[in-house]
C-alpha cells in the first residue's frame, strides 16, 4: 500500500494558492481514479482506492502546512506504511511554474512542511514530487508569495504540471520512480 500525501493548508482562504499545489494534485488524482478524499481521520482528509492496480491512500493533512508530519505519521502508523512507501507532493519556489522535480529522498530544501514530516518520520528516505510555483519576486515577502494565487497564464502552466504530476505518481505507485524521474523531471 502507498500513502500519497499532498501538502497544503485547509479552508477556502488558501484554495488555489501556490502553497496548496499538493492539495490540487490530490484533487486531480481523486477525480482521475475515482477515489473520494472526504473521510476525516489522521488529522486530515483521506480516501482509499487503487492507482494502476496498487492500493493507495490519498491524504490531505488538515494540520496546516507547518505541522503536516502529524497527519502523515498518524496515517502511516495506522496502516504500517514504511517511509519508502510514502509519497509527498508539495510546492517548490525554486522551480519554474508547472515544472516537476521528482526525488527518491532528500532534504527539506527550506520547506517547512517537509521539515516537519522529516522530523516526525525520523528520515528523509521517502519519495517526493516537487511542483514548481515560480521564484518569488524581489522585495516580496516569502509568506505573501506562497499564499498568493496564480495569474491566468501561470494557471495554464500549472494545469499541465498537475497532469504530469498525476502521470508521474501513477508510475511511482507501481514502484517505477526511476522511470517517472526520467520522463517527468524538468517537464
Amino acid at each position: 500500500m502507498k500513502l500519497i500525501v499532498g501538502l497544503g493548508n485547509p479552508t477556502a482562504k488558501y484554495e488555489g494558492t501556490r502553497h496548496n499545489v499538493g492539495f490540487d494534485v490530490i484533487d486531480m488524482l481523486s477525480k482521475e481514479y475515482n477515489i473520494a478524499v472526504d473521510t476525516a481521520k489522521y488529522k486530515g482528509l483521506y480516501g482509499k482506492g487503487r492507482i494502476e492496480g496498487q492500493n493507495v491512500i490519498l491524504l490531505k493533512p488538515m494540520t496546516y502546512m507547518n505541522l503536516s508530519g502529524e497527519s502523515v505519521v498518524a496515517a502511516a502508523n495506522y496502516y504500517k506504511i514504511l517511509p519508502e512507501d510514502i509519497l509527498i507532493i508539495y510546492d517548490d519556489i525554486n522551480l519554474d511554474v508547472g515544472r516537476l522535480r521528482i526525488r527518491e529522498k532528500g532534504s527539506a530544501g527550506g520547506h517547512n512542511g517537509m521539515k516537519h514530516i522529516i522530523a516526525q518520520l525520523g528520515t528523509d528516505g521517502f519519495p517526493r514530487v516537487r511542483v514548481g510555483v515560480g521564484m518569488k519576486p524581489p522585495k516580496m515577502d516569502l509568506v505573501d508569495y506562497v499564499l498568493s494565487r496564480f495569474s491566468k497564464e501561470e494557471q495554464e502552466k500549472m494545469e499541465a504540471g498537475y497532469e504530469n504530476a498525476c502521470k508521474a505518481i501513477a508510475l511511482m505507485a507501481v514502484d517505477e520512480t526511476a522511470q517517472a524521474m526520467n520522463i517527468y523531471n524538468g517537464k
